[in-house]
């Protein structure tokens, strides 16, 4: 090994120790750091000294100088992106000048593993959800443990933090804001695939003050994507695992500054899987980068990227008990074999690239990012339509053995055993008997079957511009505008009349027109269904005012926001024929926020900090309209949510210990949730739109993290996480239905009726795990190998409550308008106890090696999740269908019911590997 690398391991070992310093006389410190490996200078490496508010960056030879330091004892920390801190004490007792001399920072490769692999449930990833509800994507930047602990080991049980959704984190490229209006979840598809470029990112934890942005009740993440800061050369990774992906290729060329001042940045990757870990849920996704930056002077830039990243990959379903027992936990419903291939009737496909124009400047005390941005495309999902014909869903509850054995006049065990034999037998959808039913000589060529997309096509211009201002030694001021602006347009379009010559675009169940301007018999490529645009504005801005002294750090933070969203209808729907042609009224919000924070430290050990935040915020878009497909009608009464929270933590930095205790209090309010389901109640029968609104949640609860380093080699891990997420208070509900159908089947001659108050106070939150406890070990080697090995345990996990079954209604007899005699408040709360899953127990194993080869930067990963193969829930909820207590009772009478709870399952024992060879 080369002598200076050994020199810096001894030093480092006794930094650990802190044992021995230079006694020298100094007031200036100056030196130099380089990559341990290549010996290569590193810039932008930030250096402070402990307890001071001094901070300089290393220049392009690496080199750095603090002058302005007072007698005594400190102690110098460089950090930089991607490598481990470097901690080096000093003491100065005269006026001179400290040169160091050469200091070594040694490359990260855990951080390396981190940036190369994202774990998210099959539930997460297949969902009817495109933008990933999970917070794993925004918390893998992060560097406490905890947050760590949450996005590696966690998440596999799908673990919110807090219980947070992931659009309470605010995720940016180059300032700009990448969640989505419709639920206000970032879409990490965008951007996938494109580790090697997107790794150097801006992590804010919680109500922390961030530099680009307001922030959220999570954080936020910018991804800084400047090519003048990668590092030159050219990377190539391949990777292997069993999880949604069987495979993925990467590479990368980072041309690093020129001469001319121009650098630029390329890559590419490729992921696909025949089947991932579920049962035929394909995978087929490749991405495009590139990026150029001009350095115009010492103050200016230029930077220009565009990213194409589009991905199809197939869904899975959540299952019920009964199905699970039959067909265990890999079993999906939504494929089936055709012409020899899998073929999944639910598809899920992305495809919205987007470029990003930025300049940069930067003074001695003032720095701006200024961001514009188009992006287009679509994403869509895949659909199995029948009309008029046999439900082709294979688990449809008709045809189960619980059907008959919950028969109303008895079980009917024969039949149940030959329903049980057929499911058995042809579990999966059966393509060649769609294309016979199409191709029956009594259709006359009209499709009872249709393969078709509801798809979404986005067109998307967005403009931020922030500053970072320096006033003096202690006070900054950060303040910064965004627009975005959006156009989208929602249809059905057909992509496959699986053998038919045409469809009739008629309702089936009212023989009404969706569209009474265009034509009835629609073809292959054709819009369908519905047809509709949203447009939506949102204006905001912020300013922040930051303090910094020796022992103290403060911020206060405001925004304001301007947020309209308005539908325009494309076709005149029958069922609507008044309110679904043409604009719908606005949607308006105006919204402020405001937040504080102070860390005080006792010493450079020991730290308080606390942070409280009053936010207004509007509703997505999602929660804003009753049924946009068929009609304009928005949510009545519909207003800006409330959040109104705080925490406290402790933190501690010893040589050997360092960790984190924090409480938070967390409340929602007035938030308001739309939801579409058959529902079949004491009030009548109909597919309906459920509005809820005036939803109160209370999320509490405490964290906990200690690191301790046994040795220089070893280290010792525990993290434990307890919160309490609840229904603060109870909610109303509102439920909307079309009146097209005959007058005795309709529920309400108006379209929608109040069903009142639901009962939901006290009820969990189905936000994942509320109780996780954690403990690991990692052993890192001189050598550059590690290991790491963690046991988990994540409690308390509830399935998500129907809303609807908790009002007054549900105790109405459909047939008599009377409550049910035996309707009882206890035997109505038996019926309704919320379903805890089971706790789980995962132990999972990561290591990795790196080598310096003639000049090559090689690493290797591995791990292996879930290692015991324990099988688990991830999630589920009720159903809506049984609204009634009469029809709920006897559906559950044998213990077998057709349509109790649906499950997501977790992963059983899987693995991912990666190996990167930087030239």
């Amino acid at each position: 090994m080369n002598i200076k690398v050994l020199i810096f391991r001894g030093s480092i070992s006794c930094l650990l120790l802190l044992v021995g310093s230079p006694y020298i006389n100094a007031q200036s410190v100056e030196g130099r750091l380089l990559d341990s490996r290549t010996f290569k200078p590193l810039t932008n490496v930030t250096v402070t000294v402990d307890n001071t508010s001094l901070k300089k960056e290393s220049n392009l030879e690496g080199e750095f100088y603090l002058k302005g330091l007072n007698k005594g004892d400190h102690l110098l920390i460089f950090k930089r992106k991607n490598y481990l801190d470097l901690k080096y004490p000093i003491t100065l007792s005269k006026d001179s000048t400290l040169f160091i001399g050469d200091l070594f920072m040694e490359l990260n490769i855990i951080r390396e593993y981190n940036n190369s692999v994202i774990v998210l449930s099959e539930e997460e990833l297949t969902s009817d959800d495109f933008e990933v509800a999970s917070t794993t994507g925004l918390l893998q930047a992060s560097k406490d443990l905890y947050l760590n602990r949450a996005a590696f080991d966690f998440s596999q049980v799908f673990f919110k933090v807090r219980g947070y959704d992931s659009k309470e984190g605010v995720v940016q490229i180059n300032g700009l804001s990448m969640n989505k209006v419709f639920n206000g979840r970032p879409q990490w598809n965008n951007w996938g695939g494109l580790n090697n470029v997107t790794r150097d990112q801006e992590f804010v934890m919680g109500l922390k003050n961030a530099s680009s942005t307001f922030g959220g009740l999570l954080g936020s993440t910018n991804i800084v994507i400047r090519p003048s800061t990668f590092r030159k050369g050219l990377r190539i990774t391949a990777s292997g695992s069993n999880r949604t992906y069987a495979g993925r290729f990467m590479v990368t060329y980072n041309s690093g500054s020129q001469d001319n001042g121009l650098s630029y940045s390329i890559s590419a990757s490729k992921r696909l899987a025949r089947e991932g870990f579920i049962d035929g849920t394909i995978y087929d996704a490749y991405s495009l980068f590139a990026s150029a930056e001009l350095k115009l002077n010492e103050n200016h830039s230029l930077n220009v990227l565009g990213i194409y990243a589009p991905n199809i990959r197939g869904s899975s379903a959540p299952i019920t008990k009964e199905v699970h027992d039959l067909l265990g936990k890999k079993y999906n419903p939504y494929w089936g074999v055709q012409d020899g291939d899998v073929r999944n009737s639910r598809l899920r496909s992305i495809n919205e690239p987007f470029a990003i124009l930025s300049h940069f400047m930067k003074a001695p005390n003032l720095s701006i990012t200024t961001s514009v941005a188009y992006q287009f495309g679509f994403y869509a999902k895949g659909r199995l339509g029948y009309y008029n014909a046999p439900n082709p869903d294979p688990v449809y509850y008709r045809y189960l053995p619980s059907f008959y054995f919950n028969n109303p006049a008895g079980p009917n065990y024969e039949n149940a055993n030959i329903a049980k034999e057929g499911l058995l037998k042809n579990p999966q959808i059966n393509w060649p008997s769609l294309y016979d039913a199409n191709n029956s000589i009594y259709n006359e060529g009209k499709a009872s079957y249709v393969q078709y997309d509801d798809r979404v096509d986005i067109n998307k211009a967005s403009f931020t511009s922030f500053a970072n201002i320096e006033v003096s030694k202690h006070i900054g001021v950060d303040l910064g505008v965004a627009y975005y602006g959006s156009n989208s347009e929602n249809y059905a379009i057909i992509g496959d009349l699986l053998g038919a010559d045409f469809h009739k675009d008629i309702d089936p169940f009212t023989d009404t027109s969706n569209d009474l301007q265009g034509e009835v018999d629609k073809l292959e490529g054709e819009r369908f269904n519905y047809n509709y645009e949203i447009n939506s504005r949102l204006l905001n801005a912020f300013v922040q005012t930051r303090i910094r002294y020796n022992n103290l750090e403060a911020y206060l933070a405001g925004s304001y926001s301007n947020t309209h969203y308005q539908r325009n209808g494309l076709y005149l729907n029958e069922r609507y024929e008044d309110n679904s042609l043409g604009k719908s009224m606005k949607a308006s919000f105006a919204d402020f926020a405001l937040k504080m924070g102070v860390l005080y430290k006792f010493t450079g050990r020991h730290m308080l900090s606390v942070h409280g935040a009053y936010i207004n915020r509007p509703p997505t878009l999602q929660s804003t309209f009753v049924n946009p497909r068929e009609h304009n009608d928005l949510v009545s009464n519909l207003s800006s949510e409330t959040v109104t929270t705080t925490d406290v933590s402790y933190l501690i930095s010893l040589a050997k210990l360092k960790g984190r205790i924090s409480g938070y209090y967390t409340r929602f309010e007035e938030v308001t949730d739309v939801n579409f389901f058959y529902y079949e109640g004491g009030v009548g029968n109909d597919f309906v739109q459920e509005v809820v609104a005036d939803i109160d949640k209370l999320h509490f609860g405490g964290e906990l993290a200690l690191e301790y380093q046994a040795s220089p080699s070893v280290r010792l891990s525990a993290v434990a996480g307890y919160g309490n997420y609840s229904y603060a208070d109870n909610a109303d509900v509102t439920i909307n239905f079309d009146t097209s159908g005959r007058e005795e089947d309709v529920i309400h001659p108006d379209g929608f009726l109040e069903l009142g108050i639901t009962k939901i106070k006290d009820y969990k939150l189905a936000v994942g795990p509320q109780k996780v406890y954690s403990f690991g070990i990692e052993y890192r080697d001189p050598n550059y190998w590690w290991l790491s090995l963690t046991g988990n345990f994540l409690g308390d996990n509830y399935i998500d409550i129907a809303t609807v079954t908790r009002t007054e209604s549900f105790k109405i007899n459909p047939e008599s308008q009377e409550p049910f005699l035996d309707a009882t408040e206890e035997a109505v709360a038996k019926l309704l106890r919320q379903e805890q899953l089971e706790d789980v127990y995962l132990l999972n194993l990561v290591g990795g090696k790196s080598w310096l080869y003639k000049g090559k930067y090689i690493s290797l990963f591995a791990s292996v999740n879930n290692l015991f193969d324990l099988e688990f829930r991830t999630g589920g909820f009720e159903q809506s269908r049984n609204g009634n207590f009469g029809q709920m009772k006897e559906d559950n009478a044998r213990g077998m019911p057709s349509f109790g709870p649906k499950y997501w399952y977790g992963y059983g024992r899987t693995y991912f590997v990666n190996l990167s060879i930087s030239f």
